[in-house]
């Protein structure tokens, strides 16, 4: 493993770039996009997510990437070292503890419903959903949530393939276990999108994707299309600082992010083109909303042709996408760790996976055992789920954007972004300053209003 000191570093550009596409790529893309965009109006909500990931997500990506090669450590450490290099308080380490404590509550919930899509891919592949309809498809996901030990059995199942991945350690486990995972995942989905093409929808679909109805633009549909580009991207979790700060400098991090970006939207774009022709084919609703996977699919997997096959291909690209996502999750927390409490790599996975798993069953058992006990009003996942999501994310990357934009002196990120002309740099510095804090802090205010 290549080194900076005691810091590991990516052994080459491909492995760094598919461990973040794969951090980026995750449940997001494939199961939240498809339904956000269906309840918002599809082409309409595209064409705004667009404008928002590149004006949002590309510079607060480049800010987290800059911070971590930048500060060299994890994320807490990385803020910390830039900010005393910056003239400024270690105090602003606060972010990346923020950051981590993100990764960390949304791990928690992730790792439920990584273990619903695995436990799903078992179902495609034991009995491809033959006979299910609506009905059907309902009483099978009550089911899931009801029957604890399946719920818990699945989920830990998840944990522990993402805990073997980090167990291995950055080069021969994280990258080479996405330098595998992720090309899979792409030839799936691109497989699964031209099946399409000829099994019947695919019209329908991208007339839905790419015809916008401006009209059907509103506040609701610009928060909603914010919201997703900054949740599908994964910026404030962590895991994209930690991964910058095991970064060469002999690789760009401008030219990474588009990549990364442009990556993470393909992949959301596709997944609308797997999904929606098998919804309008078999006459389903496309704004079926968070039910679209695991209620809507199930039935047109049962009546369309190859579906028992489609069927399993799909659940095996939401695998792919959860855990890559999970093991960037798990990293960032398990950096820390290692480095605050100075044990091996070995130990502090066991550690971080452990206690996670640990928060996982609660998790589980809040839908059936533990049903009564509320947070808010909320079960103790969903309750998680909030907390993550509606506050850490949204405030996390609003003081990041603050940090990188006001805080780090301009020579510092200039010397991270050498690969943007002047121009180039002046837009980056001016959204980071001027754009992304009031869309973000709109997002949180509109999160916990309602």
């Amino acid at each position: 493993m290549a080194t900076a000191g005691s810091q590991p570093l990516w052994s080459s550009r491909f492995g760094f770039l598919m461990a973040s596409v794969g951090f980026a790529v995750g449940l997001g893309n494939i199961w939240r996009f498809p339904y956000v965009a269906g309840e918002n109006g599809g082409a309409a909500f595209v064409l705004v997510y667009l404008a928002c990931v590149f004006g949002i997500g590309v510079p607060i990506l480049m800010a987290e990437m800059l911070i971590g090669r930048r500060g060299q450590g994890n994320p807490s450490t990385a803020v910390a070292n830039v900010a005393i290099a910056s003239g400024r308080s270690r105090h602003w380490r606060g972010i990346g503890g923020m950051g981590l404590l993100a990764a960390y509550t949304i791990e928690v919930v992730y790792a439920v419903v990584v273990g619903w899509v695995l436990w799903y891919l078992y179902k495609a592949v034991t009995t491809g959903f033959v006979g299910v309809d609506g009905p059907a498809a309902s009483a099978q996901f009550a089911a899931v949530l009801a029957d604890n030990v399946g719920m818990m059995f699945w989920t830990l199942v998840g944990l522990a393939i993402t805990g073997l991945i980090i167990f291995s350690g950055v080069k021969n486990g994280i990258e080479r276990a996405v330098s595998v995972m992720m090309p899979v995942m792409f030839l799936l989905l691109i497989g699964l999108a031209v099946y399409n093409y000829f099994a019947g929808g695919f019209a329908e679909a991208v007339t839905w994707l790419f015809t916008p109805d401006f009209s059907k633009i509103s506040a609701t549909t610009v928060l909603a299309a914010v919201s997703q580009a900054f949740f599908s991207i994964g910026v404030a979790m962590g895991g994209m600082m930690t991964y910058g700060a095991y970064l060469p400098r002999s690789i760009s991090i401008t030219r990474s992010v588009i990549i990364i970006v442009v990556a993470d939207t393909f992949v959301a774009i596709l997944a609308g083109l797997v999904i929606f022709p098998a919804v309008f084919h078999n006459g389903l609703d496309p704004a079926e909303g968070a039910g679209l996977i695991f209620h809507t699919l199930p039935v047109a997997f049962a009546q369309m042709p190859g579906g028992y096959l489609f069927s399993i291909l799909f659940f095996i690209v939401l695998a792919v996408a959860g855990i890559t996502s999970m093991v960037g999750l798990v990293e960032s927390v398990n950096h820390w760790v290692e480095e605050r409490f100075a044990i091996p790599r070995h130990k502090s996975a066991l550690l971080v996976v452990g206690s996670i798993a640990v928060l996982s069953v609660l998790s589980c058992l809040s839908y059936n055992a533990m049903d009564e006990l509320r947070i808010a009003g909320n079960n103790f996942n969903d309750a998680m789920d909030y907390f993550s999501t509606k506050i850490l994310l949204p405030v996390g990357g609003l003081l990041i954007a603050i940090f990188a934009g006001w805080v780090v002196t301009k020579q510092a990120s200039q010397d991270e972004l050498t690969t943007l002309n002047v121009v180039g740099y002046e837009i980056w510095h001016f959204l980071i300053r001027f754009v992304v804090p009031p869309a973000l802090l709109v997002i949180f205010v509109m999160g916990i209003t309602g």
